[in-house]
């Protein structure tokens, strides 16, 4: 589904581009795509919580093969104007807002808790894969087929993806949510992160990197170009770096899950490394070695996104989970802020020191949760 995602964002670009050749409305799409997990995303907790959650993923994926057919005739209709992007792009993000947090916490009832990091770790990686060969499956796509077909070859996508859900073991949802009001329930899934302070610092963890870490990824042109000094394909290496990283370390994970007891200190660590990996990075002037340190951010970021998410997973009862892992992924919606800082930082100051500013704020982050809450160091789950 992650690979559709990224088809489809290059699509939407190519079309819009196409359209306005306006670079503040291709900005202003990718806001649109974020708003919804911002704005339905602990709606969508609260759903995962209360209704059957197979029927909620098939409506989701229902809705994505619908409006992927919908774009796709009016693409090939030649009546396509901006605003339909906008409305499609919104409508498919409210589905994804949605689909997410009863995925993910369908996710314990279907795999063994002892190969759960393993699991979410491979997700992880899965995602980052297809977050380097979607764009390009995208492009090759369009050529092939042009942007309405594109559209179709995706709904097709989506269709065996609803034939997987009707084949799926889906664990049935609890009854504790359903005996009180969806407001009620909403109120219940916060008040449960904000009084439960392992969960909250968890919750810091997975949203502070989010802004200030990952977006160095949009810097990457700025240090092929005028830091690295390499052409068009050293970007693509700059990129894909970070993805061999993340096999390595999923292939870690899964080695060594049954050793792994303190997750907490391994999240706190693997922090730590990735701001100092960031530093590192933003100080590098040789091609070669900065790919290697790129290879050690992966890995680091992969590494806490997968410890957050297992222990978020772990710590979090059932009949909360759906809501809680809603609020766990608005770290999506706030990614395009982070981009946006980190752009206007790299033009102040320039990029390396914003990268390192960026790995500095992680790690201070770390000793913050270290100190603040102690039971992460000794958390073993």
């Amino acid at each position: 589904m992650s690979a559709g995602q990224w088809i489809q964002q290059v699509t939407l670009g190519w079309l819009l581009y196409d359209l306005t050749g306006s670079s503040v409305l291709l900005g202003a799409l990718n806001g649109v795509r974020a708003l919804p997990f911002l704005v339905a995303g602990p709606i969508a907790g609260v759903a995962a919580d209360r209704m059957d959650r197979r029927q909620l993923m098939l409506r989701t994926q229902y809705v994505l093969i619908v409006t992927a057919l919908a774009m796709g005739a009016l693409v090939v209709s030649g009546y396509l104007q901006p605003w339909h992007l906008f409305v499609f792009t919104l409508l498919t993000g409210m589905a994804w807002a949605f689909n997410e947090p009863v995925r993910q916490s369908c996710v314990p009832g279907v795999v063994p808790k002892n190969e759960l990091m393993s699991a979410i770790a491979l997700n992880s990686m899965g995602f980052n894969i297809n977050k380097v060969l979607g764009p390009a499956l995208g492009g090759v796509l369009i050529a092939a087929f042009g942007a309405g077909g594109n559209f179709f070859v995706q709904s097709v996508a989506y269709a065996g993806v609803l034939l997987m859900i009707y084949w799926m073991h889906v664990p049935p949802t609890p009854e504790d949510a359903r005996q009180s009001s969806a407001l009620a329930n909403l109120k219940e899934g916060l008040a449960y992160v904000w009084s439960n302070p392992t969960v909250l610092a968890l919750m810091m963890a997975a949203y502070v990197p989010r802004v200030f870490a990952v977006p160095y990824q949009t810097l990457m042109p700025v240090f092929q170009k005028d830091v690295l000094g390499v052409g068009p394909e050293g970007l693509g290496l700059l990129l894909a770096a970070p993805g061999a990283g993340a096999v390595l370390s999923v292939l870690l994970l899964s080695s060594s899950t049954y050793g792994i007891k303190r997750k907490g200190l391994l999240l706190l660590w693997s922090l730590i490394f990735l701001g100092s990996f960031l530093i590192l990075f933003s100080r590098m002037k040789s091609f070669p070695v900065a790919l290697i340190v790129l290879v050690g951010v992966g890995a680091c970021q992969i590494m806490f996104m997968a410890t957050t998410n297992t222990l978020l997973q772990m710590l979090t009862p059932d009949a909360l989970r759906g809501r809680v892992m809603s609020l766990y992924m608005l770290d999506r919606g706030l990614m395009p802020a982070g981009a946006l800082m980190a752009g206007v930082a790299a033009h102040l100051v320039g990029a390396p020191t914003t990268v390192a500013i960026m790995g500095g704020i992680v790690i201070v982050l770390a000793l913050l949760v270290a100190w603040l809450v102690p039971r992460m160091r000794r958390l073993v789950v």
